[in-house]
């Protein structure tokens, strides 16, 4: 592995020196500046936050103008296992240069991924030696998940949101994911969203919000 990714960023929202770390890891298709639209939402909640979304390793097949962590294969598994082992490295990489670069640790850095993102956010976090603040998977899945038994080192909180009508990955397999989470010790928490595509809403945000501040033992605003 040479290569290494690059790609938008955001904050600190109070300026200075960043006290917080949060990497966004995009889906399929998509590019760093899906995800950094998040960020000035989080941002000033947590104001001494600065948020990373680095563009995939390769070039998407399926949209030339977007990149991919790893081909799809109509969700065989044994394509998702495979290819979130093969760009582990690079998130890797990402998320060891960026905290070093700030002088930060795991204990202030939070993932979040979304669909292809959240199996690389879920692969990579679960493996770290050191325990990530918490990871946030936003309607993806758990690839490899009878591997997670032998390979998991760290048991960082992690939160699962997804749409009830996503007609892409269906939420099905954020409650498998919760499932296999659970069964290996991990606490995990999920949030179904009602009427929900493939996509975002306000609530699962909310939901985000609220974990990532307490993962970060920041304060929660009242609601």
């Amino acid at each position: 592995m040479t290569k290494k990714l690059d790609g938008p960023s955001h904050g600190p929202h109070a300026g200075g020196k960043p006290g917080h770390l949060v990497i966004l890891l995009h889906g399929y298709g998509a590019d760093g500046n899906d995800l950094i639209g998040l960020a000035p939402v989080l941002a000033p909640l947590m104001p001494d936050a600065v948020f990373h979304a680095p563009n995939a390793p390769y070039p998407c097949e399926g949209n030339p103008m977007g990149f991919q962590w790893f081909g799809i294969s109509r969700l065989d598994p044994e394509v998702a296992a495979a290819g979130v082992r093969s760009a582990a490295p690079f998130a890797e990489q990402f998320i060891d240069d960026t905290m070093a670069k700030y002088g930060l640790d795991e204990s202030k850095t939070v993932v979040i991924g979304f669909s292809q993102g959240t199996m690389m956010a879920l692969h990579v976090g679960l493996r770290r030696e050191k325990q990530l603040a918490g990871i946030v998977g936003f309607s993806g899945m758990l690839a490899a998940p009878d591997a997670l038994k032998s390979e998991i080192r760290s048991k960082p909180p992690v939160l699962l949101v997804h749409g009830d009508s996503d007609e892409m990955l269906p939420a099905v397999l954020t409650q498998r994911a919760a499932q296999t989470l659970n069964e290996n010790g991990v606490q995990v928490g999920v949030h179904i969203a009602p009427g929900v595509g493939h996509g975002i809403d306000q609530t699962g945000l909310s939901h985000c919000a609220r974990f990532v501040l307490e993962a970060f033992k920041l304060p929660v605003p009242k609601p």
